[in-house]
């Protein structure tokens, strides 16, 4: 991978080049396509400036366009700050690079080759379908752990969401592993506020704020955002949703197997989590670097390496602003955004997930490890999760205990906030997933909802070219956007979508979209007194510690009645 380049002046130097290279009129630009057998051009004119973007089938795609300055030298580990007005029309025809992230492992099957990295990556894209007027507006943030990923892989390709639903979709980069989230002593003294990490949570809202100021230019409603994501790109809606500086940004959001994990404080000890500043010590000290300002000079792969050798884990922090305490209690005092939410989880998640797993015991040490350590609700764990299949049992644990729970939770809290809210479980498959053991795989749900089933290369389980295949795929891409234009999914020819309420009535998708009332009720119940009774004791921190690894569950609480 290419290493982060430049500081302030060269960034500058860059972008003069880059505007005087665009700096044709709108019209000039439009002639100069007519005239030639180039691919077809627009131009839209923002409030940030003009950009001409690609002319594609029903749909205009205006690719890397930058939302905030490189985050390099002194930006390094700062707030985004907003790429100034452009004169002239930009070039958006090209994909900006990606974050600097680790390369994916070989024969995965979320392998994909990223065509550039750079620090400088903090662009978005956008699909806007022909005569596009007061559109409904749907955010994607890419999902990869907060450690790798970028808005402009294949799958997430908005072009057929865009063309067949009306939406204007968007995709955004953001700043990952250590380069997003690391925080130190000397980064919270350089910050009028005391703070320090959550750099790429300030990333994800300073593409928000790029929407709210430009959409409106390309045909989109400033007033109908949708945010949604999946896995750790879901995990950040949630945290937009908490975070008081995000309010007001969103209308709608959509939450595709994201994990309500507990979050370490800024300072001090919460919940079992040392300090993030604590961690972000550690981190310099094994960089070996004297300083902070040695940490800004060394090189960004370098930077990635070493963090991921020494397991750094980039997550948000509990900062008093960004994001004020764990984010189950800012649900439960009312303090999260008010907007309608779509949430959900897959049966197989952990199927493609196993190192989140330990190893499988024999059916007698498994049931042993559950009895010493969930005390008065070992028989009901049992019931639930019984030991006759221990591997079974723990791959369900996991996967309820972090997705399922999480995405319950959100739907109940915002119908007791009074908003409509949807629930699903996606549990279908296909013979090349079968094959591979990965029935509903963890992100298998994303092309459906793109519409990119039959786009996705290779180690991608490949889907038939079946009846049944494109009929789910357009149903689940339907309900989505209509969610994101009205607030109430729905599906010509598909079954109504209920409302989650006190018999916790969700979707199931399987060969075909099914409504199943009472779907993980009993579930979800256990693993809400479990985290309840965890966050309670305020020394346990819940997240993949569960099942046979569980800590000894704390004493009942008065609050978790």
């Amino acid at each position: 991978m290419p290493p982060g380049f430049g500081g302030p002046l060269a960034a500058s130097l860059l972008a003069a080049v880059l505007l005087w290279q665009a700096g044709c009129a709108a019209n000039d630009a439009a002639q100069t396509a007519a005239d030639t057998d180039a691919q077809p051009v627009a131009v839209t004119n923002a409030p940030v400036g003009a950009m001409q973007g690609d002319m594609e089938d029903g749909v205009t795609v205006y690719r890397g366009i930058p939302f905030a300055l490189a985050p390099v030298g002194e930006r390094r580990w700062a707030p985004p700050e907003p790429v100034p007005d452009w004169d002239g029309v930009r070039q958006a025809t090209a994909f900006g690079p990606a974050c600097p992230q680790p390369p994916s492992r070989t024969g995965s099957i979320y392998h994909w080759e990223l065509p550039s990295v750079s620090e400088d990556c903090l662009s978005l894209n956008v699909w806007v379908p022909d005569g596009a007027e007061d559109a409904p507006v749907f955010v994607w943030v890419h999902g990869g752990s907060l450690v790798t990923g970028t808005g402009s892989q294949e799958m997430y390709d908005g072009a057929k969401l865009a063309r067949e639903t009306g939406l204007i979709v968007v995709t955004i980069n953001y700043r990952l592993g250590v380069l997003g989230y690391l925080a130190h002593p000397e980064l919270s003294d350089e910050s009028p506020q005391g703070i320090s990490g959550n750099y790429g949570l300030k990333d994800q809202v300073a593409a928000l704020k790029w929407v709210e100021r430009n959409i409106e230019a390309f045909g989109g409603n400033p007033d109908n955002v949708t945010v949604a994501g999946e896995s750790a790109g879901a995990l950040s809606v949630v945290l937009l949703m908490v975070s008081p500086e995000a309010r007001g940004l969103f209308d709608k959001a959509i939450a595709q197997s994201a994990y309500m994990v507990s979050m370490a404080p800024l300072r001090g000890t919460a919940n079992g989590h040392p300090s993030a500043e604590q961690a972000g010590v550690a981190f310099q000290e094994k960089a070996k670097a004297a300083s902070l300002a040695e940490l800004r000079e060394m090189n960004a792969d370098d930077l990635v390496s070493i963090a991921g050798r020494n397991g750094f884990v980039p997550f948000g922090v509990i900062d008093d602003v960004w994001l004020t305490e764990q984010m189950p209690a800012t649900f439960d005092k009312g303090e999260q955004a008010k907007v309608p939410v779509l949430a959900g989880f897959n049966e197989g998640e952990i199927r493609s997930l196993r190192f989140l797993l330990p190893p499988v015991p024999g059916s007698e040490t498994y049931e042993k490890a559950i009895r010493s350590s969930h005390g008065e609700l070992s028989d009901r764990f049992l019931e639930i999760y019984p030991s006759d299949n221990p591997e079974a049992s723990m791959l369900a644990t996991t996967r309820d205990a972090m997705y399922g729970w999480t995405a319950e939770r959100l739907a109940a809290s915002q119908t007791a906030a009074g908003l409509p809210s949807y629930f699903y479980f996606f549990d279908h498959t296909y013979p090349a997933a079968e094959k591979l053991g990965l029935r509903a795989f963890h992100a298998m749900e994303i092309p459906y909802v793109f519409g990119t089933l039959f786009d996705i290369s290779d180690p991608w389980p490949q889907a038939p070219r079946s009846k049944g295949e494109r009929a789910l795929m357009d149903a689940i891409m339907h309900y989505w956007a209509s969610f994101a234009r009205d607030g109430m999914p729905s599906a010509e020819g598909a079954p109504d979508w209920p409302t989650y309420g006190e018999d916790a009535t969700g979707m199931v998708f399987a060969a075909e979209p099914k409504a199943w009332p009472w779907l993980s009720r009993e579930r979800f119940a256990l693993h809400e007194t479990i985290i309840c009774r965890r966050r309670a004791a305020g020394d346990v921190p819940w997240n993949w510690n569960v099942g046979i690894i569980s800590p000894p569950l704390p004493p009942e609480a008065a609050s978790c009645e």
